[in-house]
């Protein structure tokens, strides 16, 4: 039976290959958690003058806007720039809304806002926060996102860095602000960038950070994801897509903020507030917040405190943040205006430095994941011969389908004609000329091979929807749906394709034996009726077996795709 070893054979490749692309990958312990010293987040500070503090709401506050022109390496330049990317120059227009406190006494302290991830403008962001901080007596700072020309793929974050420590300089120059008493209020994406800015400028006075990443983009990206994958209710196998995906090593394509080096006790120098929500499933703040102290404490700082807060999602706002005027959590704001205003006024806090609702972290940090060069070179040569060959495949058929309609069209003419004639009617013209079933077989296949990939696509989509809802604060689906059967349907139907497949070489074979085309040497005449179409193995015609290989190879390959991404283990 020679279907058997050919299939053995193809198995084999696939499963191999399988095996082989697949990543290390370690997500243990599972279930960590950090116990809080108290679930009452408010902060306090000994006040042995008995000054009263101000608070939220001590101030009217008032709004100015001012521009500074950025050239893409985050020095001012005097030239104008465009706003919200660069102009032809690569100078971009910032604009900056200032908001002070009105009628307070003496000098200030200041706080520059950090922008995350996206496109966000001093109009549009921190709004509630600023105003809020800048009524308890600070002066803030509010900017459009420096972005120049880039994304959030090839952004530019010592550049960043830069472009936001000139924003801390202008307020330091301010007469009503106090320059020893500027920090910052990042978040997310930012807290990349405000490593840099802190080994730039070390004499930024504290730091308030909301839901901080704490680790390089590659091990938290490859965390949040593998993490809400699971969440959502993914097949297990989906955890594979995962694995290779963090793995590429995007260097090759002039990408290089996967692998940045921002946890250095530099970062935490200063006197730190770390803010996390219970429901926040981009960030690992079990190892978060143990990496912060350590670093921290390396750097001789001891003032670091941690609050989390019930509820909250990664911007520590209720709900789903995708809907417009969701509140903060609790106290949040509250707690870190009377943190930031204890801190600048040099006070000793009193109350307890971590507190909230206990930290929990469903699987452990990814350490492992590294650039894997050549698994990356691999994929991108499969991926884009894949999708060539399905392109040249597509063009074939549809020549196929062409001519045979055009050959089908004028056979009928001819048809009518020879019957109103009288005439014998002509033969149907041959296009493709499969013999033996293989036109059926070829078609079949392919349609079963198609759908199978349409299924991997449609579960993979509903589980990057599933996790696109999560991170925004949505709750995950009771009913996961194709995301969860999709995995294992596609890995039976594989392995009954390339059955098929095998199936249908054997037949091959076995016509070819028939005709003595297997020998050596060939049958001569054999050889002349299979060129000619007078006695076919496979087609007639040179076009039915052109389309016959090259469909037949193009399906082949998409199962080395699923293999790649870890379909053939079982």
């Amino acid at each position: 039976m020679v279907s058997l070893p050919i299939f053995i054979i193809l198995i084999g490749v696939l499963v191999s290959i399988s095996n082989l692309t697949t990543v290390p990958w370690n997500i243990e312990p599972t279930g960590q958690s950090m116990a809080t010293l108290t679930d009452d987040t408010e902060v306090t500070f000994d006040n042995p003058s008995g000054e009263t503090l101000p608070a939220k709401g001590t101030y009217e506050v008032t709004e100015r806007y001012i521009t500074l022109n950025m050239t893409g390496d985050g020095n001012l330049t005097k030239e104008s720039g465009a706003r919200g990317k660069a102009n032809a120059d690569g100078v971009q227009a910032i604009k900056v809304l200032i908001r002070e406190p009105q009628n307070a006494s003496g000098k200030r302290p200041g706080v520059v806002f950090m922008h995350g991830a996206g496109y966000g403008t001093c109009d549009n962001s921190f709004g509630d926060v600023a105003s809020g901080m800048a009524s308890a007596g600070f002066v803030t700072a509010v900017l459009d996102k420096p972005v120049w020309n880039t994304t959030d793929i090839n952004r530019d974050y010592p550049a960043s860095a830069k472009a936001y420590d000139q924003v801390i300089e202008y307020l330091r120059d301010q007469s009503d602000v106090d320059e020893a008493k500027v920090g910052i209020y990042a978040t997310s994406e930012s807290t990349w960038i405000s490593s840099y800015l802190l080994e730039d400028d070390p004499d930024v006075a504290f730091q308030i950070l909301l839901s901080p990443m704490v680790f390089s983009p590659r091990q938290s990206l490859g965390f949040f994801v593998t993490q809400d994958f699971t969440l959502v209710g993914a097949n297990e196998g989906y955890q594979s897509i995962v694995q290779r995906v963090f793995s590429a090593d995007t260097g090759l394509f002039g990408l290089n903020n996967f692998d940045l080096a921002t946890l250095k006790p530099a970062a935490y120098a200063v006197p730190t507030y770390v803010a996390y929500g219970s429901k926040d499933v981009m960030t690992a703040q079990v190892d978060g917040v143990r990496a912060i102290l350590y670093n921290a404490h390396k750097a001789d700082n001891w003032n670091v405190t941690v609050r989390s807060y019930p509820v909250a999602n990664h911007v520590l706002r209720l709900g789903d943040e995708s809907e417009a005027g969701t509140p903060f959590a609790d106290a949040y704001v509250d707690d870190l205006i009377d943190w930031a205003v204890g801190t600048s006024a040099g006070l000793t806090q009193t109350s307890e430095k971590v507190a909230g609702t206990n930290l929990y972290q469903s699987i452990g940090l990814p350490g492992a994941l590294k650039a894997r060069r050549v698994g990356t070179i691999y994929g991108v040569i499969l991926h884009v011969t894949v999708v060539l060959l399905l392109l040249v495949s597509i063009v074939l058929a549809l020549v196929a389908l062409g001519r045979k309609i055009a050959a089908d069209a004028r056979w009928r003419r001819e048809k009518r004609e020879a019957k109103r004639a009288g005439m014998l009617i002509p033969e149907r013209p041959v296009v493709l000329g499969f013999a033996h079933g293989f036109g059926n077989a070829l078609l079949t296949l392919t349609l079963t091979t198609l759908a199978t990939l349409l299924i991997f696509f449609a579960g993979l989509g509903q589980v990057i929807m599933g996790v696109v809802k999560l991170a925004w604060g949505g709750a995950p689906t009771e009913t996961p749906g194709v995301m969860y059967w999709s995995w294992p349907v596609i890995q039976v139907v594989s392995v009954l394709v390339l059955w098929a497949w095998s199936r249908v070489f054997m037949h091959l074979i076995e016509a070819a034996s028939v005709r003595g085309l297997i020998q050596i040497p060939p049958r001569r005449e054999s050889v002349r009726d299979i060129v000619t179409g007078a006695d076919p193995v496979l087609a007639s015609t040179r076009l039915g077996r052109i389309l016959f290989w090259l469909v037949a190879f193009t399906m082949l390959y998409i199962l080395l795709v699923f293999a790649f991404w870890g379909l053939f283990i079982y």
